[in-house]
């Protein structure tokens, strides 16, 4: 079982920081530092804590190093439908809504759609139930050829674009699921063809539907400061059109309505 000392190691290596360099930003001697990692001294809660938050270890991964050093957890994970976060789920269901005409969807770290607005319900109509019973997860939705592929004009560039955001989640913070989803899904393939986007300010998605190609750029949404590991993990991806056409589509076929409802999109 690593120690406390080993977990800390691995996440300073994995941030590129020297010893002194974590020392200097957490305020604590570089000895101190090695000492607590060579296992010869035993950290206090605070240190692990403000050790970790240098290192910006995710909150999941701050409760395995509190257990690793003797301590309780101190972040707890509820469920974004319970009374606990209900004004975080209402604060997430009014983006949601006030994104509309637009889709917008709301996913966890493991890329799982917890909510989405109504805007995304036209794209999904022709998507087998089995690809929509929860948990769905968004890249595997979005590539899956009997999913939102065919629609997809430029895939070579949009499984590129989770490519490199997986890549940078693993990178941030390993997690086996996760690289299970890249070896699956998102493995380079060769001379995988692109779009040319030498006049492009974002890569856009383009998608061929209702006789039109819509493009579209999205942003995403965080919680800041969460405490909760349900927050930390959550966020909101919001797709804007790229050009007026897209636009005066969406704005053309909008709907009233409200969020989506939990674990997946409505069919």
């Amino acid at each position: 079982m690593d120690t406390v000392g080993e977990f800390l190691r691995q996440w300073r290596q994995r941030r590129r920081l020297s010893q002194l360099d974590l020392a200097i930003a957490a305020d604590v001697s570089a000895r101190h530092v090695s000492l607590v990692e060579t296992g010869k001294s035993n950290p206090s809660a605070e240190i692990v804590l403000r050790l970790a938050d240098q290192l910006d270890v995710p909150l999941r991964e701050r409760n395995r190093l509190l257990l690793a050093a003797g301590y309780a957890p101190r972040y707890a994970e509820r469920p974004l439908e319970g009374d606990a976060l209900s004004a975080a789920r209402a604060a997430v269901e009014r983006v949601l809504r006030a994104h509309e005409p637009y889709p917008a969807v709301v996913f966890d770290r493991r890329w799982n759609i917890v909510l989405t607005n109504r805007a995304l319900d036209p794209f999904l109509a022709d998507v087998p139930g089995d690809l929509l019973r929860p948990p769905v997860n968004m890249v595997r939705l979005a590539l899956d050829p009997r999913g939102l592929a065919p629609l997809v004009v430029n895939l070579a560039d949009v499984r590129a674009m989770f490519r490199t955001r997986v890549t940078r989640q693993l990178s941030t913070a390993p997690d086996a699921e996760l690289t299970a989803l890249y070896e699956e899904l998102l493995a380079p393939v060769p001379d995988e063809p692109g779009y040319p986007i030498e006049s492009e300010v974002v890569i856009p998605m383009i998608i061929r539907f209702g006789g039109r190609e819509l493009r579209l750029f999205s942003t995403i949404t965080t919680f800041g400061t969460p405490l909760d590991i349900t927050l930390d993990d959550v966020a909101i991806e919001s797709y804007y059109p790229a050009d007026a056409e897209t636009a005066a589509y969406f704005t053309g076929s909008a709907a009233p309505g409200g969020a989506g409802g939990p674990g997946a999109p409505r069919p």
